[in-house]
């Protein structure tokens, strides 16, 4: 008789982790600046953090017809079913600020980002050696939170609300049955 109480309530919890995983999936992937972005076409952009000035690739899969590409850094740019083309950068694109791309393919859109970083670099010479010393820090690594501890969502915040209530339910249940 315990055994079918035990597996009752882990049927139970695996029932509640497996309802509520896609709710925090889906809270997960449309929590983003840009929604959802599941298309019927794969996009991308490469590479996708770049220099004002630089080049970066953009490519189409999926796509039966033609497709465009926009940016606030860059101009629109149509590309060839199934295929890739380029663009560069504009030079006075904002260092730090990350810009939404659009692809667009036969009415549905898709976006992904596309961050900028310092300016390109002139190389200069060298005059003097650059080897320099290191010395190790007197009282150890500051390692701090590893960005874990940043906003809080309220959607993932009511699905974690939710798993821990229907295990507490389910604990519930169990504690009330096996007492009669």
């Amino acid at each position: 008789m315990g055994a079918i109480r035990i597996a009752s309530a882990t049927l139970l919890g695996a029932a509640a982790i497996s309802l509520a995983a896609p709710a925090a999936a889906l809270a997960a992937d449309g929590g983003g600046a840009h929604g959802s972005n599941i298309t019927s076409f794969g996009f991308s952009v490469t590479p996708s953090t770049i220099a004002p000035g630089g080049t970066v690739t953009l490519n189409v899969t999926g796509c039966p017809s033609t497709a465009t590409a926009s940016s606030g850094v860059f101009n629109t740019v149509t590309i060839s079913p199934n295929s890739s083309t380029t663009a560069q950068v504009d030079f006075n694109a904002k260092r730090g600020a990350t810009y939404a791309v659009t692809f667009m393919c036969g009415g549905e859109r898709g976006t992904t980002d596309l961050t900028i970083t310092g300016g390109i670099q002139p190389l200069r010479p060298t005059t003097r050696p650059t080897i320099s010393t290191t010395t190790a820090p007197s009282r150890g690594v500051r390692g701090g939170l590893g960005g874990s501890a940043q906003g809080f969502d309220m959607t993932e915040m009511a699905v974690g609300l939710a798993l821990i209530a229907v295990a507490g339910g389910g604990l519930m249940v169990y504690l009330r049955r096996r007492d009669h």
